[in-house]
């Protein structure tokens, strides 16, 4: 799942244009990223706040098993990094 500071409108527009088929949250008043800390404050057009690129791993139970954050947009975690990540787990 991905969680975006979108609108669902606008996030529902950049799933069908990007092919993406999970589930897509949106959270325009930042509530869920600023528990998880991943707010980039003024990191987005005109200065205004976005999500700040993470990827975790959740098991079963709800634990988050694996987290990998960057500041950058461009950088994120490779499938094979996650693959030997989620191998760690079981």
């Amino acid at each position: 799942m991905a969680i975006s500071v979108d609108t669902p409108e606008v996030s529902a527009r950049l799933c069908r244009k990007a092919g993406l088929t999970y589930t897509f949250l949106s959270d325009p008043k930042e509530d869920v990223l600023r528990q998880y800390d991943l707010v980039h404050a003024k990191g987005g057009p005109g200065g205004t706040d976005i999500s700040r690129p993470a990827e975790f791993l959740v098991d079963s139970t709800g634990t988050v098993r694996w987290v990998n954050f960057t500041e950058d947009i461009r950088v994120r975690a490779r499938a094979d990094e996650m693959l030997a990540a989620a191998r760690e787990i079981r």
